[in-house]
């Protein structure tokens, strides 16, 4: 062997956990199978840690938010992927998003230069018999699936993931639609607005609905993520639900009219040109035909030319409670870590958050140590916890990270003090689990 650990898949987790085992000393083998003929029904491009979806790395709102409370824990980790994301920051009020491009491009650069890294652009079919870590996400290739579902001796869970429109920005129709923060939080105007009124808002679901769909083929019976849902789904859910949810309209304040809108749709910047920008909340199955048709009747995207189009790919995960122990290895070959959203979590910084965690745990058993698991009042701990063990692995679904997986804080308390308390207790837990 020429490397101390076999890291398979480049994306998030993966490129987290070779760059933390790697500025610990150890050599590294991080294979990729984009590149080497292969690819994913998601991937467009051959870049590590190419974001397939949205551009958003969600709330950086660290005193408030579980998102943004991981951020900074794994800033202070020195998380490659939050530094490569601080660095490509692009307009997005309290959330951090990132020119994907960009980001992408710069983290295939920094682990194709770090000395301890060798990249090999592979297809690995089968679990490795050396220390490794698996992060080959959700859209783990067939050969691979079968050898991990031969040795854990379940079958992989499976549910739709769904990716949004991304549309060029002077496609745009800036007389109808306006700047502005999303639900007018945060300083600025990052938001492009595009208001419906009632009777536009009713036609525009009522189309949705008609709209002709993809076929459900091998993915027919998979449930959806919650956090990730088609707007179409939304829709079959009630009239009104995508009124409350991505194209509500609260605190948006139509310069034409001086009101709120009935409904609103909005666009987030997506690359650091600020030439393309991709409709919030919108994942959809629609057929793409059906997709410029219904969405260039949104008011303002009359004339929208769009740079991708919605899709679904299948995402699939392990039953991780029962299969990995407290430090992501998995109990029937302890050679062997997951990470990533193959273990349950969902969401980009999450993700990367537990490749992390995955790589200091092999970087600690690799010296001859133990590495104690991150208290669970830290947010790396509530997510870690609830992943190895803390959800029913009969119902395990993907999870972001969030509140109700921290330990709940004692007594009554207001809701905006309470969130503050997590945080609190968290950066103290933190701090004492860095210096242990």
């Amino acid at each position: 062997m020429t490397h101390d650990i076999h890291i398979v898949g480049g994306g998030l987790a993966g490129s987290e956990a070779a760059w933390q085992l790697a500025e610990a000393g150890f050599k590294v083998r991080l294979s990729e199978m984009r590149g080497a003929g292969d690819t994913t029904p998601a991937h467009h491009t051959t870049d590590l840690a190419e974001l397939v979806c949205s551009n958003s790395f969600r709330s950086d709102d660290a005193d408030s938010n579980a998102v943004g409370l991981l951020h900074q824990e794994m800033r202070a980790l020195g998380s490659l992927i939050l530094r490569e994301g601080d660095r490509h920051r692009v307009p997005a009020g309290s959330a951090l998003a990132v020119d994907r491009d960009g980001f992408a491009a710069s983290v295939t650069a920094a682990v194709a230069a770090h000395a301890n890294i060798t990249v090999v652009r592979e297809r690995v079919d089968m679990l490795p018999d050396t220390p490794a870590i698996v992060a080959t996400g959700p859209l783990t290739a067939p050969a691979l699936s079968n050898s991990i579902a031969a040795e854990t001796g379940r079958d992989s869970l499976a549910f739709f993931d769904a990716i949004a429109p991304i549309v060029h920005r002077d496609s745009i129709d800036t007389d109808i639609a306006w700047f502005q923060s999303r639900w007018n939080k945060g300083e600025g105007s990052d938001y492009i607005n595009c208001p419906l009124d009632k009777q536009q808002y009713l036609a525009f679901i009522e189309a949705i609905l008609a709209g002709e769909k993809t076929e459900y083929r091998e993915w027919e019976n998979v449930p959806y993520f919650e956090g990730c849902m088609p707007i179409e789904v939304m829709a079959e859910r009630g009239i009104d639900t995508p009124r409350f949810g991505p194209m509500k309209g609260v605190g948006l304040d139509d310069p034409r009219t001086g009101r709120w809108p009935y409904a609103c749709v909005q666009l987030r910047q997506d690359n650091a040109l600020g030439t393309l920008w991709n409709i919030v909340g919108f994942q959809t199955k629609l057929k793409h035909a059906e997709q410029v048709r219904l969405f260039r009747t949104i008011p303002g995207l009359e004339k929208a030319e769009f740079a991708r189009l919605g899709g679904l790919h299948r995402n699939t995960f392990l039953r991780s409670p029962e299969l990995l122990d407290e430090t992501l290895r998995l109990r029937s070959r302890p050679n062997i870590r997951f990470a990533g959203q193959i273990t349950g979590c969902e969401g980009y910084i999450e993700s990367a958050a537990i490749g992390l965690l995955a790589g200091r745990f092999a970087a600690a058993e690799l010296r001859g140590e133990t590495l104690a698991p991150p208290p669970v009042e830290t947010a790396f701990g509530a997510l870690l916890s609830h992943i190895t063990g803390g959800a029913e692995a009969d119902s395990y679904q993907p999870m972001n990270v969030n509140f109700g997986l921290f330990p709940p804080i004692p007594g009554r308390t207001k809701k905006a003090d309470r969130k503050k308390m997590y945080t609190d207790r968290a950066r103290t837990a933190l701090a004492g689990w860095m210096a242990a």
